[in-house]
């Protein structure tokens, strides 16, 4: 059974939905699983008519800030919000800044056949003053975590991950080197996932650059395609063989980010 699993930081859902650009989005593309991130709100303050879906909302105790949310066709067998309890104890991750473990970061759907995990990364912070939270906790953690879930069946996970891995990962990557999103430490947390056995599920189809999810405000950055991938959908290795479509939706405006998308035959 084929099916379409979507993931977009909207960048706030209440201006998407304001520009109508979100309807257009259901409209056009009419995914069997929408992962959003960077929701900033709670479930009712964001006008949205669709009954075809089961609405699953994780959001920041901070009004107003970061949040995830999950829309499904097909009711989950179990939705969680956020990473489970021992692993949180077990990674103190309170900094200056707060606790990511309250800004809803994380939702996790369980299907018949897979784990679809939904992830809103932290920021590293334009000092760099949170890429040891990143580096020695967040990362390292959330790992922790797909890896467990992986011991019951194959993990899909999905987000705005708040790095580019390699160099054709941005257009400019000589002048970013060590800045936020492409330091050593947040290149070698995504690296981690792949040695653990994920697959970036874009490059099973797509090599090189020009391939980007997230573009400035700034110098007309998005017609000019000078951007970033920060945006991924990472899968078990079970799942690789499955994976029938990666794609990435530029064409779709209302936010900083463009959704991403894979189609599973399972």
């Amino acid at each position: 059974m084929k099916t379409t699993i979507y993931s977009w930081n909207v960048n706030g859902i209440r201006a998407v939905i304001r520009k109508e650009e979100f309807q257009k989005f259901i409209e056009k593309y009419d995914p069997d699983i929408l992962c959003l991130q960077e929701t900033k709100a709670k479930q009712g303050q964001a006008e949205i008519d669709l009954p075809q879906y089961t609405e699953y909302w994780n959001s920041a105790d901070k009004a107003g800030y970061s949040g995830t949310a999950v829309f499904s066709k097909t009711k989950p067998i179990s939705v969680s919000n956020g990473l489970s309890e021992a692993i949180i104890k077990k990674y103190k991750m309170a900094d200056n800044y707060g606790d990511p473990n309250t800004e809803g970061r994380v939702i996790t759907a369980e299907y018949d056949k897979f784990f679809v995990v939904t992830v809103y990364t932290p920021n590293a912070k334009d000092d760099l003053s949170r890429v040891a939270l990143r580096h020695k906790n967040w990362d390292s953690a959330f790992l922790e975590y797909c890896k467990q879930l992986e011991k019951t069946k194959p993990v899909v996970f999905c987000g705005d991950l708040n790095v580019a891995h390699t160099e054709d990962d941005l257009a400019r990557p000589k002048p970013n080197i060590g800045k936020k999103g492409f330091t050593d430490e947040e290149r070698e947390g995504f690296q981690n996932f792949v040695d653990a056995g994920f697959i970036d599920t874009l490059r099973l189809f797509k090599k090189g650059n020009g391939y980007y999810t997230w573009w400035t405000h700034w110098a007309n950055a998005r017609a000019n395609n000078v951007g970033w991938r920060i945006d991924y959908f990472l899968v078990s290795n079970a799942l690789k063989k499955h994976i029938k479509k990666a794609e990435i939706h530029a064409e779709q405006m209302g936010s900083d980010h463009c959704p991403i998308s894979i189609t599973l035959d399972i």
